[in-house]
Formats: C-alpha cells, sequence, structure tokens
C-alpha cells in the first residue's frame, strides 16, 4: 500500500472528528468561553500563567508528545501495520481525545486543580489520596522510561545532543523578553525560530559526545531546575518554540512522503501471538501515547489547566492536540513499515524506536534536497525536545502530586515533604535511579501503567459528570475497555518479571493494581446511584 494514502486519509478522518465530534462533546459538557479560567482567578506568575492558545497548545502538545507517539508504535509494529492504524485512529478520536479534552474541562472547572482533586471533590478524600499515589507511581515511570529516550537519542545522535543545551538556553531568553520585556509573540517568534534552526546548524558542526549514563546524571540536574522554576521562563516558551519543530518535522516527512511515495514492506498484520507477547493486550498498552495515554491527563490538569487564557480553547488544545499527535503516531509506523528488516534491527539496536523514526525522516527528506545527516539530526533533535518537555512536565507534575498529599491547610506549619524542593528532589532521584535499568524493561510496565491511569482518568471525569447532571455516556465504553486491557497486561507482566527475577519491576504493578481495583470499587458504587447534582 502507497503510504502517502495513509497519511492523507487519517488526516481527513481527524479533521472531520474534530470538527463534528469534538463540537459535540464541547455542547455536551458545557464549555463557556464566557466563564473566568483559574489563570486569571488564581494567577500567580508561577504556576497560574494565562497563555494564549497558540502558545499554551504549543506547551501541551509538546508535553504529551514526547517521544510517546513515535516509540510506542513503533514497537507494535511486530503485530503489523493494520492493527495499529486502526488503533491510533479509533482510539485516538473515542477515547484519548475524549479524554484530554475531558480532563483539561474538568480541571478548569476546579479551578485548575489536578485530576485527584476533582477526585476528591467528587469520589472523597481517601480516593484522592489513593489516585495520588497511582499517580506518583505512574510519573516516577514516565520520568524513567523518557529519561531513557533522550539519553540513548544523545549518544545515537550526537548533534542534536549539542542543539538541545543551545535550545535551552533560547528558551529563557524568550521566556524574558516575551514575558519582561514585553517583545511582540509574533517578532520573538520569527527571531526565536530562525535561531532554533541556527542551533541545530550548530549542532551539526559541533557534536557532543557522552556517555549514557553521563547524559542520565544531567538530565536529573536539568528536569529538577525546569521543575522548580516558574512557567514562564523555560516552560512555556520552550514548548511554544518546540511547536514550531513539530510543525517543520511534519511538514518535512509528509512533502517528503509526497515525492517519494514509498510502499509499506511491513505485513498488514503477523498474528495474535508474535514470539510469546499477545496482541490483547499489548497493542493497546504499547501503542500508548498514540492513540490514548493516562500521563495526558496530568498535563492537561496539571499544568496546561493553569495557563488556558479562555475555556473555548479548551477543545484546540485538549481534543486538537491529541488528534495531532495521532497524525505524528501515524507517520511513526509508516517509517516502521518502510524501514524492515535488518536495517530496522540496526538502528532500533542503536538508539532504540527514536532513531528509527530519525533514520526514515531523514531519508524521505532527501527527496527535496536536505542531505541526510542534517535531516536526521534534525528530527532527533525535534523528538529529543518533546521527549525533554515531557520529562520535566512530568517531574512538576509528580511535585504538585506529592505536595497535595503532605498539605494540610488546617495546620500553620506545613510537612516538610510538601516543600516543593524536598518534593522534586525525592521523585528525580527515584525516578533517575529507576532510569538507569533497561529502557525495554521500563516501557511496558510504563504503558501498562499508563493506560491504567488513563481509565482512571475516565472513571474521575465520569463521575464528576454524573455528579452535576451531564451527559457521561461517551467515557463508558473507554473506561471498561481500558480498565480491563490493562488489568490483563499488569497480570502478564507480574508473571514475565518474576520470572527474570526483576522484583522492582514486580512490586510497581501489584502496587498499580491494588490501587486501582480499590478506585474503580468507589466509582461502581457512585456511578450506579441516582443522580445528585452538585451546585
Amino acid at each position: 500500500m502507497n503510504s502517502l494514502v495513509l497519511v492523507l486519509v487519517s488526516i481527513v478522518i481527524f479533521s472531520i472528528a474534530y470538527v463534528t465530534y469534538g463540537a459535540w462533546l464541547a455542547k455536551q459538557w458545557g464549555v463557556d468561553p464566557t466563564r473566568k479560567t483559574p489563570a486569571h482567578t488564581k494567577a500567580d506568575g508561577v504556576d497560574y500563567v494565562p497563555a494564549s492558545a497558540p502558545v499554551l497548545l504549543g506547551h501541551h502538545f509538546a508535553s504529551i508528545a514526547g517521544a510517546g507517539p513515535i516509540s510506542g508504535p513503533i514497537q507494535a509494529a511486530i503485530f503489523g501495520w493494520v492493527p495499529v492504524m486502526l488503533w491510533i485512529i479509533i482510539g485516538g478520536i473515542f477515547f484519548g481525545g475524549v479524554q484530554d479534552f475531558g480532563s483539561l474541562f474538568a480541571s478548569i472547572r476546579h479551578n485548575g486543580n489536578s485530576i485527584g482533586e476533582i477526585i476528591e471533590a467528587n469520589m472523597g478524600k481517601k480516593g484522592k489520596r489513593l489516585f495520588a499515589i497511582f499517580a506518583w507511581l505512574t510519573l516516577l515511570l514516565v520520568v524513567a522510561a523518557f529519561t531513557n529516550i533522550v539519553a540513548n537519542t544523545f549518544v545515537s545522535v550526537p548533534e542534536a545532543a549539542s542543539a538541545s543545551l543551545m535550545f535551552i538556553v533560547l528558551a529563557i531568553v524568550f521566556g524574558f523578553a516575551v514575558y519582561r520585556k514585553g517583545i511582540n509573540l509574533t517578532i520573538a517568534s520569527i527571531i526565536g525560530v530562525a535561531v532554533l534552526f541556527t542551533c541545530i546548524a550548530l549542532g551539526n558542526m559541533f557534536p557532543l559526545v557522552l556517555s549514557k549514563n553521563v547524559w542520565v546524571g544531567f538530565l536529573m540536574v536539568y528536569i529538577f531546575i525546569a521543575s522548580v522554576t516558574p512557567v514562564w521562563i523555560l516552560l512555556q516558551p520552550r514548548d511554544y518554540l518546540n511547536s514550531f519543530l513539530l510543525y517543520a518535522m511534519i511538514i518535512g516527512a509528509v512533502l517528503g512522503l509526497v515525492i517519494t511515495r514509498p510502499t509499506i514492506q511491513l505485513p498488514a498484520f503477523t498474528g495474535f501471538n508474535v514470539n510469546g507477547s499477545f496482541l490483547f493486550p499489548m497493542l493497546f498498552v504499547t501503542v500508548a501515547c498514540g492513540a490514548i495515554s493516562g500521563f495526558h491527563s496530568l498535563v492537561g490538569s496539571g499544568t496546561t489547566s493553569k495557563q488556558i487564557d479562555n475555556e473555548g480553547d479548551a477543545k484546540v488544545i485538549g481534543y486538537g492536540g491529541m488528534l495531532i499527535e495521532c497524525v505524528l503516531a501515524v507517520i511513526a509506523i509508516i517509517t516502521a513499515a518502510y524501514v524492515t528488516g535488518d536495517k530496522f534491527a540496526e538502528l532500533a539496536a542503536a538508539g532504540g524506536p527514536v532513531n528509527v523514526f530519525s533514520d526514515g525522516i531523514g531519508n524521505f527528506m532527501t527527496s527535496f534536497g536536505i542531505p541526510f545527516t542534517v535531516g536526521k539530526s534534525f528530527v532527533a533533535l525535534a523528538v529529543s525536545a518533546f521527549a525533554l518537555t515531557s520529562l520535566d512536565t512530568a517531574t512538576r507534575l509528580g511535585r504538585f502530586i506529592f505536595q497535595e498529599f503532605f498539605e494540610d491547610d488546617t495546620k500553620e506549619t506545613q510537612n516538610i515533604l510538601a516543600n516543593r524542593y524536598v518534593s522534586t528532589t525525592i521523585t528525580v532521584v527515584i525516578g533517575g535511579w529507576l532510569a538507569l535499568g533497561s529502557y525495554n524493561a521500563i516501557w511496558p510496565v510504563f504503558g501498562s501503567a499508563n493506560q491504567l491511569l488513563a481509565a482512571l482518568a475516565l472513571i474521575a471525569i465520569a463521575v464528576w459528570l454524573k455528579n452535576t447532571g451531564k451527559n457521561y455516556s461517551m467515557f463508558v465504553i473507554p473506561m471498561c475497555f481500558m480498565f480491563v486491557v490493562t488489568v490483563v497486561a499488569l497480570i502478564l507482566l507480574i508473571q514475565t518479571n518474576l520470572a527474570k527475577a526483576n522484583y522492582v519491576l514486580v512490586v510497581f504493578p501489584i502496587l498499580l493494581l491494588v490501587l486501582a481495583f480499590i478506585l474503580a470499587a468507589y466509582a461502581y458504587q457512585i456511578l450506579t446511584k441516582k443522580t445528585s447534582v452538585k451546585a
């Protein structure tokens, strides 16, 4: 099959879904552009900072995308490209988009509070504390997984490493110029993008070669600093500039596909059992961010809701952001389907799925005159930039959740564990320790935990909608399906890691399963009661 047709058809389907289903969701939930958002009512200059829709879409997309929509589909390609494509399209429209839009909207209506706080308001304090533990454990796996991805990328493509360091400095200067010196956003964007591509050129001239463990150490220091500083100085500006990297990468990939029109070499379907890995449930936890991801609900309710300027922007940022990520996932599966055989194995061994993706897009870009090495390093930089965003966002979210767990508004002196520096340190140290393990061992557990988190987020939003008398029917099938999928996946992973005596990755799934079943039981009791509308 021609890969260009695959991309164009998927883009058309996602566009129709955004216009129709996205609008229907907004109407059902009562999105109101005239209401003041938490970014205005609770503005503090650190976490609650209003941002225009383009800037916030850039931050939100860069945070949720990371390397997930690239790594997941490429790893799931062992089952063939058809099941992966179907899950990206169906999952993105009816599962992931609904969760992302819903969690963002629910958080806006709860003063920018996290999913945990939403659970407390609708399911009680015990439910919130259980969810907080679950979410924090999952975020530790996010930090570990994406630290591995970024470190591997920097080792395999050192040009991207040096460009990334320069990009961090650029983002700080950009944030200071826009938010403190009042420079026009359009002018700053033009200059910022020009300097960004200069960083890429300099990165190709001066590659930075370091070992993986050194990069892991550097990343731990970086995410600590990034997660405790005000969002305007690094998080918002870097993520906004990141979005231009993404758009350029997608445009370059699509243009390359238009010119080369590569034929997909990967079989359409390889079987339900491939080398001991079962299509159900592993396909649905491996693709993860490309179709639905619980991490997205933490981003939407953790950082994005605190910065949204107008409630009407929730659709384009929440639902639209997820569909853009689905397009990226489609491109990722095409690179896996195009680069097969011994070369695929060689690229994967050298730098993981990101290396496969970078090599494939780099090849596509040669069709319109971009040198392969420049194209590959550019793509690697873009992916590592997204993964870095996911890293510092995950750490900031871990800090929020850890602080919320130990905060007590009734006491004058707060527990030291509620201090943002202490909570960040604990999150970074444990996440970094896990990152020193194998990426291949961490990703399946992360994927399963992440998808179970999605099921719980869907449950939490459904409970809130029911309590407020709104339609929650669009959540019933997604939350039930994701719960069953992830419970089965975690049980299989427990068996696998027990056999390998990998006890750390046995304890995590067991804890997650226990917490999830308790929360699901609470939710079931509420959802089966008669509706009682809250003010």
